[in-house]
């Protein structure tokens, strides 16, 4: 569960009442994230949830299973920008369209990324978007005047706004669109007018985004915004003014700082061209690589201009090597990512559609299918079922178990996490008020800090309806042995794989190996006496 996810899920406090995790990009202090596209789909989703329960239709609506399905199947319907977008796209980069949209569904990427609430998927739908934009064709076959300044403004500004790092991608479109532009158009006036357009939409994009943001984040909460009618519109004016926020510029400056990027995991500077692309693209990312190197031998002079062919064909064609603008669209992204030393796989997710239609051109990708089909399989598997596969069901799991109790016996519920990732406590549907449940994340921490923390509540069972869980991977079982402490239930949820505490090889083949691919949750035992 990435942390990027968790502003999404924060709407479920300001809309249902309910008790959230807000990361630190997202507090009023230090905002860093737009509130605008997660009003967009989790908003949207929770206040369709909320108004079927106020109306009787759905009693029991709100619970962990709709709360974390329901954004993911509006996000879901929002990827089918993606496949129309390759459809579109594939003839101009003389690419099979139904050949792309069987290579794009095919892709472990579409299925397990594109259906998740990412700021990353976002970004990917926007960057198919822009793309759309800037190449298009006409009937007859030729390349379509650039007449959507207005709406490439919109969608770069948006991106920006989404993530800033939205520009590394929208770099080469815009290039591409400016060369459409001084080549079709014989008028400096007509070019001025083409710019002009496209700057006055994107400011005024630009002041929508920042007004949501500054009053959400100086209100810190969509309840708290009906306050502010109270006051005078001067008021709320003088208030803008004196809080402004924009979330862009506080994300790059945060980001910009490599002591701030070591925070969070400092990778060498080659891991996306080595590591992450292979992981999430493998042979193409490989073939994409091939081709790049052949081109840049055969055709570096064309390499430094982005322009289009007579009778509109998309510029820099390369015989039989291939389309190296597509190459561009693919590689510049991924060397601008490059450059920061904090690189995880999913800033990679929006390269998936220059891939797609560079790989579908001269069908590179036919003779490798077999290989394609045998990677996504297991990248669906791992991705999508294995890694940190028991979080979600352990947090279902966790809700029955702490709405069970009865009115008229409180329990008080400690629930302490480990070795897992952050636990979105939205999803345990605790509501604001109730203080009897108390979620504590340990994250990775030492076998000492783990064991001191877990003795701590061992030794502070004062009440008869405390109850204290342990929620830890199957490869960190062994350490609460050795913390002596005694557990008087095991729950095993499998399966659970956790990359950043690996089951050793010799497990996997022995009779525990169900246990190191699983999420155990234990209940501390009250009456125990230390071992």
């Amino acid at each position: 569960m990435y942390v990027c996810t968790f502003f999404f899920s924060s709407f479920i406090g300001d809309i249902l009442n309910l008790q959230v995790y807000y990361p630190w990009e997202f507090l009023s202090s230090s905002p860093c994230r737009t509130v605008v596209f997660p009003l967009m789909t989790s908003g949207v989703t929770y206040w369709v949830i909320k108004s079927l329960q106020q109306l009787d239709v759905c009693s029991s609506c709100i619970n962990s299973y709709t709360l974390l399905v329901s954004p993911r199947l509006l996000v879901t319907v929002f990827s089918f920008i993606l496949d129309y977008s390759v459809y579109r796209l594939a003839p101009f980069w003389e690419a099979d369209p139904w050949k792309a949209l069987v290579l794009l569904a095919g892709s472990y990427v579409t299925l397990v990324f594109y259906t998740r609430t990412f700021t990353n998927t976002l970004e990917g739908l926007l960057f198919a978007l822009l793309m759309v934009l800037v190449c298009s064709r006409k009937p007859d076959g030729s390349s379509a005047g650039p007449t959507h300044s207005p709406l490439i403004g919109i969608v770069t500004t948006a991106g920006f706004f989404n993530r800033p790092t939205f520009l590394a991608f929208a770099l080469m479109p815009l290039l591409y669109w400016a060369g459409l532009i001084v080549e079709s158009q014989k008028s400096i006036k007509t070019i001025i007018n083409h710019f002009l357009k496209l700057f006055l939409c994107a400011c005024f994009t630009a002041i929508v985004f920042i007004t949501a943001d500054t009053f959400y984040f100086t209100s810190m909460g969509l309840d708290n915004l009906y306050s502010i009618k109270k006051n005078s519109l001067f008021d709320v004016i003088g208030q803008l003014n004196e809080k402004m926020v924009i979330t862009p510029f506080n994300f790059l400056s945060y980001n910009l700082n490599s002591h701030n990027l070591a925070l969070h995991g400092s990778h060498p500077r080659v891991t996306h061209f080595t590591v992450n692309g292979i992981m999430l693209f493998g042979i193409l990312h490989v073939l994409a690589i091939g081709a790049g190197f052949k081109m840049l031998k055969k055709y570096v002079p064309q390499l430094i201009q982005v322009k289009s062919r007579s009778h509109g064909s998309p510029g820099l064609l390369a015989g039989s090597e291939g389309n190296p603008t597509l190459l561009l669209f693919y590689f510049v992204p991924l060397a601008f990512l490059s450059l920061f030393s904090h690189q995880e796989p999913r800033f990679l997710i929006p390269l998936i559609l220059p891939l797609v239609l560079f790989s579908t051109s001269q069908s590179r990708a036919v003779k490798w299918k077999h290989v394609i089909i045998i990677f996504n399989v297991l990248g669906a598997l791992l991705f999508g079922c294995l890694h940190q596969g028991g979080l979600i069901p352990c947090l279902f799991h966790l809700e029955q178990l702490v709405h069970s109790e009865s009115s008229n016996h409180p329990r008080h519920y400690t629930l302490l996490f480990a070795h897992t990732y952050m636990p979105p406590r939205s999803l345990l549907n605790i509501k604001k008020r109730d203080t009897h449940i108390e979620v504590i994340d340990m994250a990775g921490s030492e076998e000492e800090t783990l064991c001191r923390a877990v003795e701590q509540r061992a030794n502070n069972f004062t009440c008869n309806h405390c109850h204290v869980f342990v929620i830890i991977p199957g490869t960190v079982r062994a350490t609460m042995t050795k913390c002596g402490v005694l557990f008087r239930n095991e729950t095993l949820i499998f399966p659970h794989l956790s990359m950043e505490d690996p089951p050793q090889i010799p497990f996997l083949f022995s009779g525990n190996w169900r246990s190191q691919l699983g999420l155990y949750i234990l209940q501390l035992d009250r009456g125990q006496q230390h071992l």
